[in-house]
């Protein structure tokens, strides 16, 4: 029996003499797998962080356990896994994660150094990126191996953790980042984001959902966005795609704006903007890169409101210089006047309606309160300095509630605090006011000069409070030219220097009208008894020296065919305060007048008109002293007007065209 045992043995210790190589594969084979099943992976924890930091620089460590699945895919699980930070950071590890695995394709990362990275999944990863000296980002770092090429097919994101710190530009951003199952098989899973922080030191929230991460890989390949962002009271709705956003190249997204004032843009984006009303606008934003330096944001097609007013157009700026630079060509089909209001320092009214914010409505019951009438808020020097800026604005109706304005056209230039409005020009009671003004503000006073135009300005429409005015018949034109010193309209007006003048030629005028500012009472008795009609105007001139922000009147005549009104007296600017005297001259007898000199004073805000109290009461007195010593009828003597006014030289004021 035993002899046949050991005729069975002999071949097969004859097959392992035949086939040797074949025998050590089998033994090394059996030896692998009984390492794998056996073999604590562990080991490999401080020689792969080692090659990690060697190759960035950086510290790296697995604190927890780390094992690797072998296959055709091959899963490498790491948990606890730390990633050091820049060595000039203070904010700890750059990255951190409680779990890392990755399923990879081995054949071809062991023969071809091609990592084909099935799915990447990180569980509680936590990201800190930040710019430190010269603006470097810590996420600069070691070259790597440029041969290794690698490419993620999927990503996973469990409860992520993504942070981002600028401090030279006062940014802080805290989002919260997690994956959703992908909407399609074969499409990568979406990431969801919510967060907050400061930009730019303001307040903001976001929350938005994006693109796998994975497809940021392809900078050809449009990365597609929906997100939702408030800063303040400053709201943002984003919806596009953006190309190569790792390296911010270029956007093609719907955004939608909205706020309580378009003065909240400049702390968030650098945009300097008068104080407005609240906005909503809605366009299309670009962006493209004229240098390394330099690009260009576009806002182009948006339309919405600013306040009351309807407002279209495009608004372009340009980074990379000096200074931001601001092109814009706005549009608005029916323009509220006061809306512009904080382009001169003033808030918009708030009665009636009247589209308003809490910081423009204060502004707006101080102004009321106040007894000054001129905007006193003093212009920004950084915003006017900030930024340059070529904008024209175009409105084709403009709602007013007392002046006669139809339209306008403005152009505004800012180039490094110096400010030029050419054209400011506005339709006005069917003739045109047209203006050059210009701004200095590259001291620590803004010198101003205005140089401004009226011609063929409507009598009847100048004067739409004024019941026996609507019906008169004339054109009025007028030449200022003015320059001050200060930072606010009050304080320009305030020290103005120059001229102003304003006159028209041949019209008319209702004849009551005139007998009242004559104090004619046989002839408004007469009118009242009979008709109202229109008599003449031969001319109106006035003309006023300022200085020192004091108009002091050169010429003042306003002469009919009937009464000649003579004024004089002055218009101070500084105190907003009024002195004028208007004296009229008849030219035909009246028996019964109480002609007296017309004061006009008080202040801008409540101007008093009054005529000669002592004078009349003098007339009035000699009426009944001479009636009551003499006949009744000998009381006209007093009270009698011969009308011996002369027609004024209007050839010395003609009418402006």
């Amino acid at each position: 029996m035993k002899e046949e045992d050991d005729r069975k043995a002999v071949p097969a210790f004859a097959t392992l003499r035949r086939h040797p190589w074949m025998s050590a594969t089998g033994v090394v084979a059996v030896a692998i797998a009984l390492l794998i099943l056996f073999w604590d992976w562990n080991w490999f924890r401080k020689p792969l962080c080692g090659y990690v930091q060697a190759k960035t620089g950086r510290a790296c460590e697995i604190a927890g356990d780390f094992d690797v699945d072998p296959g055709r895919v091959t899963r490498v699980t790491a948990n606890a896994v730390r990633f050091g930070n820049a060595s000039w950071s203070k904010r700890g590890d750059m990255a951190r994660a409680d779990r890392v695995a990755v399923d990879f394709e081995l054949w071809p990362a062991l023969f071809h150094r091609e990592f084909r990275i099935r799915e990447l999944r990180l569980v509680q990863p936590d990201a800190v990126l930040e710019t430190g000296p010269e603006g470097k980002g810590n996420w600069v770092f070691g070259e790597g191996n440029a041969n290794a090429k690698a490419q993620f097919r999927s990503l996973w994101i469990d409860g992520g953790r993504l942070r981002f710190f600028d401090p030279p530009n006062k940014t802080d951003i805290d989002i919260e980042v997690a994956s959703e199952a992908a909407r399609k098989p074969g499409e990568g899973a979406p990431i969801l984001a919510k967060g907050s922080g400061r930009w730019r030191g303001s307040a903001f929230t976001l929350q938005g959902r994006g693109e796998s991460p994975l497809q940021l890989r392809d900078s050809e390949r449009p990365y597609r966005i929906d997100v939702t962002a408030s800063a303040g009271n400053t709201h943002a709705h984003a919806v596009g795609t953006l190309l190569d956003p790792l390296r911010f190249r270029d956007f093609d997204m719907e955004l939608a704006l909205r706020g309580r004032n378009l003065e909240d843009l400049y702390p968030l984006l650098g945009i300097a903007t008068p104080p407005t009303p609240p906005y909503r606008l809605d366009g299309r934003l670009t962006r493209t890169i004229e240098s390394p330096a330099g690009s260009t944001w576009k806002y182009d097609g948006f339309t919405g409101v600013v306040g009351d007013s309807d407002l279209a157009g495009y608004a372009h700026v340009t980074t990379g210089g000096k200074r931001p630079y601001l092109r814009a060509d706005l549009r608005s089909k029916r323009l509220d006047f006061d809306d512009l209001a904080g382009f001169v320092g003033a808030a918009p009214k708030t009665g009636g309606g009247e589209s308003s914010n809490p910081e423009l409505a204060a502004q707006a019951a101080k102004q009321a309160a106040s007894p000054r009438l001129l905007p006193a808020t003093p212009y920004r020097l950084d915003k006017l300095r900030a930024m340059d800026a070529d904008i024209r604005l175009r409105a084709g109706r403009i709602d007013t509630q007392k002046l006669p304005i139809d339209d306008m056209d403005a152009h505004l230039r800012l180039e490094n605090g110096l400010l030029r409005l050419d054209p400011l020009d506005f339709g006005v009671a069917d003739g045109d006011i047209r203006s050059t003004i210009r701004m200095d503000a590259r001291e620590s006073a803004i010198r101003t000069r205005a140089d401004i135009t009226a011609r063929g300005l409507d009598l009847a429409k100048l004067l739409p409070e004024v019941p026996l005015g609507k019906t008169a018949i004339g054109k009025v034109g007028g030449d200022i030219a003015i320059a001050g010193t200060g930072n606010s309209i009050a304080a320009i007006l305030g020290s103005a220097n120059g001229d102003a003048r304003m006159d028209m030629g041949e019209g008319r005028i209702s004849k009551l009208l005139m007998e009242y500012a004559g104090l004619d009472l046989a002839g408004v008795l007469r009118i009242k008894l009979t008709h109202d009609r229109q008599i003449p105007i031969r001319c109106m001139a006035a003309d006023f020296a300022v200085k020192d922000g004091v108009m002091d009147a050169r010429n003042f005549v306003f002469d009919s065919a009937e009464t000649r009104l003579e004024g004089s007296g002055s218009i101070n600017l500084r105190d907003e305060t009024l002195d004028l005297t208007v004296r009229p001259r008849t030219k035909g007898f009246s028996p019964l007048s109480l002609r007296s000199p017309l004061y006009v004073r008080g202040s801008f805000k409540q101007p008093q008109f009054t005529p000669d109290y002592a004078r009349m009461g003098l007339r009035a007195g000699a009426a009944v002293a001479l009636g009551t010593v003499a006949a009744p009828a000998a009381a006209l003597l007093a009270t009698s007007d011969l009308g011996q006014g002369k027609n004024a030289p209007c050839a010395a004021t003609p009418a402006k065209k």
